[in-house]
C-alpha cells in the first residue's frame, strides 16, 4: 500500500488510510445536502441521531459491551483526559493516580497536568527491557485515594502488549477503576473487555482505517465523571458538543471491518511483518526492541546502530520507504522518546519503528529491506543515505 506514488507506507501505527467502505457510509453524511444535528427534534435530527445511534450499536457489538456505555469524543487524546481528570474530580479534592512510564503522551501529560496544577499525588511505574509492566508493582502502587489506574493495552511504539488480563480483574476485584488507552490494540488483536473489566477504554478511529478527529470513550454505565466540557449535555452529559455525525457514522463502520479484519492481522499481516523484521535483523548490529511475543502482529520496532535516527529516516523517506522513530503525537519529533528512556534502549542506535496494515503486501515487505539496508550502509561509511557522498 502506498501513500505517494511508488512509496511503501510503513506508518499504520500513526495513522491508517480511510478504508473505501468507510468513506462510502460517510459519503451521504458529507454532501452537499446533508443536514441535519442529531439533537434536533425535527425529520432531519431524527435521522441524523438514527445514524449516530446505529454507529454506537456497531461499536457496541465490536466491543463487547453495550450502547449505553459508548461515548462519542474528538479522538482518542479527549478520551484519555475525560476518562482520568473526569474520574479524579469526581472524587473530589485531592487523590491518586497510578500509571506507566510508557504510556501515550495523552495520558503521561495529563497525570502530570493534575499533580502539577491540582494537587493530585501520582504514581508512575516503570517497565522491563522488553516493555511490560509487573502487575504486581502496579497493584502495589495502588493507595486507598487511587481514583483510577490507567495502563495501556499495547504500546504505540514498541508494539508490547501489557498485563492487562492479568491487571484488570485484579483491580476490579479491589474496586479501583482502570482506564486502558487501547488506541494501538484495538483491530489488531482480540480485547475481551468482558474479562479485562475496565471502567473506561479510548479508541481512535484512524488508527482503524477510520477518519481523523472522532473516537471513543467506553465508560461503565455506573459511572459518571465530572466533565472535561461543559455545555448540551450530549453523550450521557459526560461530553458535550454537537455530534460529528458523518466521523462517527465512519468510526462505526470502521470498527464493524476491523474486528472482520482481526484473523488477516493475526495470520497475513504478521507473517509479513516476521519476514519484514528478519530481513531488518540480518543488517549488522541491528536489536529487536519491545517484547519478543507479546506484541501487535503489525509491528516491527528495531534499533540499528552506529547511525543517526533522523538521518536514516529522512533517507528512507527519500527513497519511497515511510516509517518513524516513534509516537507522531509528539510535535513531529525524532528526537529520542521517553519509551526508549524508560526501557534503558542503547543510546547509540537508529530506532525505527515499521507498522504494517491489511494494505502492505509482499512486494512493499520485499522493496523496503534492501533500501533501508542501503541506507545504513552508507550512513555508516560516513555519506548520506541518500547516495551522496
Amino acid at each position: 500500500m502506498s501513500t505517494t506514488p511508488d512509496a511503501v507506507y510503513l506508518d499504520h501505527a500513526a495513522t491508517t488510510p480511510l478504508a473505501a467502505e468507510v468513506a462510502e457510509a460517510m459519503a451521504p453524511w458529507i454532501t452537499a445536502g446533508a443536514v441535519g444535528n442529531a439533537s434536533s427534534l425535527h425529520t432531519a435530527g431524527r435521522r441524523a441521531r438514527a445514524a449516530v445511534e446505529d454507529a454506537r450499536d456497531r461499536v457496541a457489538v465490536a466491543l463487547g459491551v453495550t450502547p449505553l456505555e459508548v461515548l462519542f469524543t474528538s479522538g482518542g487524546t479527549e478520551a484519555d483526559n475525560q476518562a482520568i481528570k473526569g474520574l479524579v474530580w469526581s472524587g473530589g479534592p485531592g487523590g491518586h493516580v497510578v500509571t506507566t512510564a510508557i504510556e501515550h503522551h495523552a495520558v503521561l501529560e495529563t497525570v502530570e497536568w493534575l499533580r502539577d496544577h491540582q494537587g493530585i499525588k501520582a504514581t508512575v511505574v516503570g517497565v522491563d527491557p522488553d516493555g511490560t509492566v509487573d502487575p504486581d508493582e502496579v497493584l502495589a502502587a495502588v493507595q486507598p485515594d487511587t481514583r483510577v489506574v490507567s495502563v495501556m493495552a499495547a504500546n504505540n511504539e514498541l508494539g508490547t502488549i501489557q498485563p492487562i488480563d492479568v491487571l484488570g480483574p485484579a483491580l476490579a476485584d479491589r474496586g479501583v477503576p482502570l482506564h486502558i488507552d487501547a488506541v494501538q490494540a484495538f483491530g489488531k488483536v482480540p480485547m475481551p473487555l468482558e474479562e479485562w473489566r475496565p471502567a473506561a477504554l479510548a479508541l481512535s478511529a484512524h488508527k482503524f482505517n477510520g477518519p481523523t478527529g472522532v473516537g471513543v470513550l467506553v465508560l461503565r454505565r455506573d459511572l459518571q465523571p465530572h466533565p472535561v466540557l461543559h455545555g448540551g449535555g450530549q453523550e450521557r452529559g459526560v461530553r458535550s458538543g454537537t455530534l460529528n455525525v458523518a466521523g462517527i457514522v465512519g468510526l462505526g463502520a470502521a470498527a464493524e471491518r476491523a474486528v472482520a479484519h482481526l484473523d488477516t492481522f493475526g495470520t497475513v499481516v504478521r507473517a509479513r511483518r516476521d519476514a519484514l523484521l528478519e530481513g531488518l535483523l540480518a543488517i549488522d548490529d541491528t536489536t529487536h526492541n519491545g517484547h519478543p511475543g507479546r506484541r501487535l502482529p503489525h509491528n516491527a520496532h528495531v534499533g540499528i546502530g552506529g547511525v543517526d535516527a533522523e538521518a536514516l529516516l529522512m533517507g528512507l523517506d527519500r527513497a519511497g520507504i515511510q516509517c518513524s522513530t516513534g509516537s507522531a503525537c509528539q510535535s513531529g519529533a525524532a528526537q529520542r522518546s521517553h519509551v526508549l528512556d524508560a526501557i534503558g534502549a542503547r543510546e547509540d542506535a537508529a530506532h525505527l519503528r515499521f507498522t504494517l496494515g491489511p494494505e502492505t503486501t509482499d512486494d512493499d515487505v520485499a522493496r523496503t529491506i534492501t533500501p533501508v539496508t542501503d541506507a545504513v550502509a552508507r550512513l555508516r561509511a560516513g555519506g548520506t543515505s541518500n547516495g551522496d557522498s
